[in-house]
């Protein structure tokens, strides 16, 4: 391996180890809301199941984003490594204001731009980009109606149980809920750093195209991500658990019912989707079943405006990064 090859991936595991830490909300900010579990243990129990993705999941999701973002002729090592630092600027910031923004359009956003840079706009294969920017918006509301739906039949067979004996059956429901949601974050968003590492070793000549993935791709880079969800983001936590919605137990299970249904079926197809978006999606969808003003609305306008510069924003930063590099001839 050249010297550049190894400190792309070095970047892109990095990228992944701030993913976990910075997406660890996604998976523990509603069971450590609800007091099911506390937080050291909530880190470790979604780091875990982060993990387990890796024996649930084929690299679908790898695939799209290896080759389905950019063209494969436009791609190489500077194109991948200034991208990755676009989406690491981006992630580093939300999570210093502990905004709940996408790791996945950070990532996304970041290789796009660095493309574009390098190879122009037809580098870029828009209409797969096109299909990802339809689940900024699909994937929050698909996870919205499912929890609504799930708390709507929730409600419908407990409506004549005692609130105490809900509540004891619901916290220990949510622990399967949780490790789901886990699964289906890790199944998500470990594989796009997958695709990105798999791209870098072809275009670097160490595997070709037809090649499998490499187990040690995928080894590593679950591994990252759980070790970065263990690492925790309480500033993301407290936002995702506490300042959009009050949860119960039972509403807790429900939005990461609901979540987890969502990241399985992309996951599955292949679809590069947010698991931020898609709870924090699920968990409005439960607050607004119970009463339309229990969502404090005010903070999921902070939250769009965080999505909607995203894209953007890591691809400005790629961008810039890739005229650096390429000043200095790499």
């Amino acid at each position: 391996m050249s010297t550049f090859l190894i400190v792309v991936i070095a970047l892109v595991i990095i990228f992944d180890f701030i993913n976990g830490f910075h997406d660890a909300a996604n998976s523990i900010a509603t069971i450590v809301a609800t007091r099911v579990l506390s937080p050291f243990i909530a880190v470790l129990f979604a780091g875990f199941f982060n993990f387990i993705a890796y024996l649930v999941f084929e690299p679908k999701v790898a695939a799209t984003v290896g080759k389905g973002i950019v063209n494969p002729d436009a791609i190489n090592l500077t194109v991948i490594g200034s991208g990755i630092v676009g989406a690491i600027f981006w992630n580093l910031l939300t999570w210093w204001q502990g905004i709940p923004s996408s790791s996945s359009h950070a990532l996304i956003g970041g290789f796009m731009g660095s493309a574009l840079m390098g190879a122009g706009f037809d580098s870029v294969q828009w209409a797969n980009i096109i299909k990802i920017f339809a689940f900024i918006f699909l994937a929050p509301v698909i996870g919205f109606v499912i929890a609504w739906i799930i708390s709507g039949t929730v409600i419908l067979i407990v409506k004549k149980k005692h609130p105490r004996s809900v509540d004891r059956w619901f916290r220990f429901f949510q622990l399967f809920s949780a490790a789901s949601f886990s699964i289906g974050h890790g199944g998500n968003d470990a594989q796009k750093s997958m695709g990105l590492i798999y791209a870098a070793m072809i275009v670097s000549g160490g595997i070709s195209q037809s090649d499998p993935m490499p187990g040690w791709i995928a080894l590593a880079c679950y591994s990252a991500m759980g070790l970065g969800t263990i690492m925790g983001g309480w500033k993301i936590v407290k936002t995702m658990g506490e300042k959009i919605t009050k949860l119960k137990p039972f509403e807790g299970f429900c939005a990461e019912s609901a979540g987890a249904f969502t990241l399985f079926g992309v996951a599955i197809v292949g679809i590069p989707v947010s698991t931020t978006h898609t709870i924090t999606g699920s968990i409005f969808g439960v607050g607004a079943r119970n009463r339309p003003t229990a969502v404090k609305w005010g903070v999921a306008r902070n939250i769009l405006k965080a999505w909607i510069f995203t894209i953007p924003a890591s691809a400005s930063v790629s961008a810039l990064t890739y005229f650096f590099l390429k000043s200095l001839g790499l």
